[in-house]
């Protein structure tokens, strides 16, 4: 009975975060971006079946709502209303929803369970920076830990070849202009609470343990 509730808490969390926003892109319009698939995310190793479901289903609005978003505008544009009040408040909304699009893309491509090499680049860098893999590994999984809603990411600085670990508010606030996403994790609560219920901690140790770190070597590889 406690995980049909906290199921439902879920599915009631995913509900409100779109009602906020209803933007429905018209049949037959063009549509920018397509929905991914991310089979290794998806599998139920890491998290069960039903709550990656949910989690990929939210993922698909946020595409739904880009898509729309862009359609608005053109509309909007072709009307001469680039000025008005709608289109203002609209633009301001797309970076929110083209963050939660892309934030969850990179989230779940880098599933896959796969080491990383003791002498690989990514990780001797962030050694040099942080004293040890070990010492940054512990500062971010610390800030994980936050309270609030958002993201914490290991962004990378390419033209000063600095780290930085970052916490993102919601979607879009908190992310250092021109730095690339190596490493995110999501910590909304539709993440973790229909398999972990209130232990943060006990889903991102999970996370952590299926991170593919080939992924993430390219990611900072430019690639």
């Amino acid at each position: 009975m406690k995980k049909i509730i906290l199921a439902a808490a879920a599915l009631f969390l995913t509900q409100t975060l779109h009602a906020q926003f209803k933007v429905v892109a018209p049949a037959g319009t063009y549509g920018l971006y397509a929905a991914k698939e991310f089979p290794a995310f998806a599998a139920g190793t890491t998290f069960s079946f039903a709550s990656s479901s949910l989690h990929l289903k939210l993922y698909q609005g946020y595409v739904k709502n880009v898509n729309a978003l862009q359609q608005r505008f053109k509309e909007l544009e072709a009307e001469g209303k680039a000025d008005t009040s709608e289109y203002a408040e609209l633009k301001r909304r797309f970076g929110w929803e083209f963050n939660g699009m892309r934030l969850h893309e990179l989230y779940f491509t880098q599933f896959g369970a796969a080491p990383l090499a003791e002498n690989s680049d990514l990780r001797q860098a962030l050694a040099a920076q942080y004293g040890s893999f070990d010492a940054w590994k512990k500062a971010f999984l610390s800030l994980t830990q936050a309270r609030g809603i958002g993201w914490a990411a290991l962004v990378y600085d390419r033209p000063a070849r600095r780290f930085h670990n970052v916490w993102i508010n919601e979607h879009d606030g908190g992310v250092p202009a021109g730095t690339e996403v190596l490493l995110v994790t999501d910590l909304f609560e539709h993440a973790f609470l229909q398999d972990f219920q209130l232990e943060k901690a006990r889903y991102v140790q999970a996370a952590w343990g299926a991170v593919n770190w080939t992924v993430v070597e390219k990611r900072f590889a430019g690639k």
